[in-house]
């Protein structure tokens, strides 16, 4: 099987994948191939893993069959652009995101979704 090139946790199978999202609060999967669309995702991902080491981040190759647990999510029914980003909190989907996304974009899902709730 084909790998992502990138320097984030790589999941592959579905198995992989539920453990990961039971074992941490926030999880943050994106779902995709090395292209245009994708490339920049990973990069933003990259960078926050850094400084936002309350969330999990990892890619999953999107021809990966296993990979269908995201493709064929009820949350991803309608998306037409890759990747797939799934963000999960406390092992359930709390956000989707299809296409390319900017910093701005995903760190704004981030704090709204994994924001420390008062």
């Amino acid at each position: 099987m084909k790998r992502l090139q990138t320097n984030l946790h790589e999941i592959e199978t579905a198995a992989e994948l539920e453990k990961m999202i039971e074992e941490n609060e926030n999880v943050m999967v994106c779902c995709g191939r090395m292209g245009p669309m994708c490339i920049p995702v990973y990069d933003i991902m990259e960078e926050l893993e850094e400084e936002r080491t309350d969330v999990k981040f990892a890619v999953m190759a999107f021809d990966n069959p296993e990979a269908d647990v995201i493709r064929n999510a009820p949350e991803c029914r309608d998306f037409m652009g890759l990747p797939f980003t799934m963000y999960y909190k406390n092992s359930s989907v709390a956000h989707a995101t299809s296409s390319i996304q900017n910093m701005q974009q995903i760190t704004s899902v981030l704090d709204e979704q994994f924001a420390e709730k008062v």
